[in-house]
């Protein structure tokens, strides 16, 4: 997984120093030096014991839903969201940290339910409740995009905790009922304009639909082979807003064309089937519930920025894991790829044969 992973940081790095211009300031550096930081990280992660991952796994999740509140009360305000606490040393966004949090604890939580009791309210009950909180503080600030994700990650911890599929089928009915009261009554205006114009960004190309529109171009533009290294037109004279963070991959494809968006793809698959494989590997419920969570984590980042780049779904401000300029995002993804590794040594150190739970 390390090598695949070291090709993406790298070609990362390489688009982020065309995106600005032909210099490893002020992107590229900060790119590596944040992803060598945060792979310390990931190999102290690595190397945690089960039983101590499961004792921290309830505070953590409360220190993290306070660090929520706390940004409701005393948070930095950015660009019209209100989603980062200053702690002097650094500038941190608890939503982030809620992502991975929120897997392994609900794995802790089913791993320690009776399996009789996985089809019955006390398996969704509380769970829900511990995914609707941090969902609802991160709503306010506001921020769908992480809501949504730290919705999923928890979704798909529940399912394959063996929760009965009619429930999530009765649920996916109840959203879809429901759908057009959240849009008109639950969104912001400027989320609800970013919905609309997902259908038909041609309607407003210099207004809602600009980055979609720019977006497109850059990645149409590129053809089978791209126009070459640090030659992106979109970028370098500025029609492509935030080349170097959420629309790094139509930076990407403006310069690398056809064939680089189809390396980042397969880097992407390899790692990601590295990571269920880790979880099909493990013999007890917490291990598997944790690995296939991180999955579906870093699945998600993957999939909702290549459909928003190429205008397939609205823009939720999802950076690209591994490439996209910005430490928040890098952080969780390395937490994640650190959990995978710790549960991939729990795997290789457990006695062969026989089940735990």
């Amino acid at each position: 997984m390390l090598i695949p992973l070291f090709l993406l940081v790298a070609f990362g790095a390489a688009v982020l120093y065309s995106a600005a211009g032909g210099s490893m300031q002020p992107f590229a550096a900060s790119h590596l030096l944040r992803f060598g930081v945060f792979l310390v990280m990931a190999s102290v992660i690595a190397s945690l014991p089960r039983e101590l991952v499961k004792f921290l796994t309830y505070p953590a999740y409360a220190v993290v839903l306070i660090l929520l509140v706390a940004v409701e009360i005393i948070g930095q305000v950015g660009g019209g969201s209100q989603r980062w606490l200053d702690l002097g040393f650094m500038v941190l966004q608890p939503s982030e940290l809620m992502k991975p949090v929120i897997v392994v604890t609900l794995a802790h939580f089913y791993s320690t339910l009776p399996v009789g009791l996985i089809a019955t309210w006390r398996a969704l009950v509380l769970p829900g409740a511990m995914i609707g909180a941090p969902v609802a503080l991160v709503l306010l600030q506001p921020d769908l995009g992480t809501s949504l994700a730290i919705a999923f990650g928890g979704g798909v911890v529940m399912l394959l905790a063996g929760l009965p599929l009619r429930w999530f089928v009765t649920g996916g009915a109840i959203a879809a009922a429901a759908t057009p009261l959240v849009y008109f009554f639950g969104l912001q205006p400027y989320q609800q304009r970013r919905v609309m114009t997902m259908f038909n960004p041609e309607a407003d190309p210099l207004g809602a639909g600009y980055h979609i529109t720019q977006s497109k171009i850059a990645i149409g533009s590129g053809g089978i082979f791209g126009k070459g290294f640090n030659n992106g037109s979109q970028s370098h004279l500025q029609y492509l807003p935030e080349p170097h963070t959420d629309f790094v991959f139509a930076t990407m494809a403006e310069e690398w064309g056809l064939i680089g968006g189809l390396f980042v793809i397969v880097i992407f698959a390899v790692i990601l089937r590295w990571g269920w494989n880790v979880a099909r590997a493990s013999r007890d419920r917490f291990a598997t519930l944790v690995a296939a969570g991180m999955v579906a984590t870093i699945f998600f980042y993957i999939a909702v920025n290549l459909l928003m780049v190429m205008g397939m779904a609205p823009v939720v401000g999802i950076p690209l894991p591994f490439m996209s300029h910005g430490g928040s995002s890098m952080m969780t993804n390395m937490i994640c790829i650190g959990a995978l590794m710790m549960v991939n040594r729990w795997n290789r150190e457990a006695p062969r044969g026989g089940l735990s739970g």
